[in-house]
C-alpha cells in the first residue's frame, strides 16, 4: 500500500482528469466511487482494476479486509481531506477505484438460444442510462448498444445509477445505428421500437427468441433512421391521461414484457 499526501501527485492529477470524458477516452480508464461499485468491480471486472484508492478513515474501519487485497491490487492510501477533494459525491464513502474500459462489440453479446438486445438512440440523461442498465441486468438482457448522441457510459452519475450492473451487462457504442441494426437483422433479430404512434400493442406481441428493442431520446423519441429500420413500432398502452413515459420506465416495461414472454414460452 502506498501513502499519498500531495495534491500534485501524478495519481491524484490523473483522478481529477478522468472526471472529463476526453481524458477517459484517451486513457481507456474510468473511475468508480463507493463500496457497492468497487465490490462489483472486484467480482466482475476480470483484472481490469488498475488502482484502488482509500481514505485514511476508511482504511482504519476496514483494515483487515483491505490488507487481504494487497496481493491482488495496487492500493493507495490518502488523507480524508484529499479524498474529499477528488471525490465526485457530496458524502463520499472513502473508496475509489480506477478501472480499465472493456472493449465490447455487438457480436460479444450474442449467445446460443434467446437474446434480447437494447439499442439506445441519443439517450442523454445519465440517470436514465444508469437505471436502464440496472433494469436490463435484472431482466436478463444480453447487451446494450449506445447509438450516436448517447450520454457517456462512464459518466460518474451513470455509473452510480447502475448500482454495479455496468459490470454485469455488456455495453458498447455504435457510430452508425443503421449499420448496427442491419447487422442484428443479418443475425436473425427482429427489431422493435418504442414509439408513441406505434401500431402494435406491446402486450400483444409474441416476441421471437432474438429480439432487439430501440429506446429513443427523452424529448424526441427515436430518430428517423432508427424508425425506418425498425420492423415493428410498438406502443405501450396508457389508459390514464399522461401522454408519455420516462425513457427508463418505457425500457423497463419492454424489457420485462420480453422476459415474461420468454419465461412462459
Amino acid at each position: 500500500m502506498k501513502y499519498i499526501s500531495s495534491p500534485q501527485n501524478s495519481l491524484i492529477k490523473e483522478l481529477r482528469q478522468l472526471k472529463q470524458k476526453k481524458y477517459r477516452d484517451r486513457a481507456g480508464l474510468f473511475v468508480i466511487e463507493g463500496e457497492k461499485l468497487v465490490e462489483e468491480a472486484r467480482k466482475e471486472s476480470n483484472g481490469l482494476i488498475k488502482e484502488i484508492i482509500v481514505s485514511e478513515s476508511y482504511n482504519r474501519e476496514n483494515d483487515t479486509e483491505i490488507s487481504q487485497w494487497n496481493d491482488k491490487y495496487s492500493i493507495s492510501l490518502i488523507p480524508d481531506r484529499l479524498f474529499n477533494e477528488i471525490a465526485d459525491t457530496e458524502s463520499p464513502q472513502g473508496i475509489i477505484a480506477m478501472v480499465e474500459k472493456r472493449a465490447t462489440k455487438p457480436e460479444d453479446m450474442l449467445h446460443a438460444g434467446s437474446n434480447t438486445i437494447l439499442i439506445l438512440d441519443a439517450l442523454q440523461d445519465p440517470g436514465n442510462l444508469g437505471t436502464i442498465i440496472r433494469t436490463a441486468d435484472a431482466g436478463g438482457v444480453s447487451g446494450i448498444i449506445l447509438g450516436p448522441g448517447c450520454v457517456d457510459l462512464y459518466n460518474p452519475k451513470v455509473l452510480r445509477s447502475t448500482m454495479g450492473s455496468v459490470f454485469h451487462v455488456p455495453v458498447c457504442n455504435s457510430d452508425n445505428i443503421t449499420m448496427t441494426i442491419d447487422y442484428l437483422k443479418q443475425k436473425g433479430f427482429t427489431i422493435y421500437a418504442s414509439h408513441l404512434k406505434g401500431t402494435h400493442n406491446l402486450f400483444e406481441i409474441d416476441f421471437p427468441s432474438n429480439t432487439a428493442i430501440i429506446i429513443g431520446n427523452e424529448a424526441n423519441g427515436i430518430g428517423q433512421e432508427a424508425e425506418a429500420k425498425a420492423d415493428i413500432l410498438l406502443k405501450i398502452p396508457m389508459p390514464g391521461k399522461a401522454e408519455s413515459l420516462n425513457a427508463s420506465v418505457a425500457a423497463a416495461l419492454m424489457i420485462f414484457e420480453v422476459a415474461r414472454k420468454n419465461f412462459i414460452r
